[in-house]
């Protein structure tokens, strides 16, 4: 487990994600997006099948 600072990013907040956890993940961040939610208090990054459309 890694530990993680939320930066603020305008009206939001973001985190980097580290790159090892996104190749574990299958997600290239040039070729796919993710869904975002949250279940039982835990955010859940889940990698979406289609690729982007460039």
């Amino acid at each position: 487990m890694v530990r993680k600072s939320l930066r603020p990013i305008g009206g939001s907040y973001g985190i980097i994600i580290p790159k090892l956890y996104l190749e574990e993940m299958g997600i290239n961040p040039v070729l796919h997006d993710v869904d975002i939610e949250v279940k039982d208090k835990v955010l859940m990054v889940k990698k979406l099948e289609k690729e982007k459309d460039n």
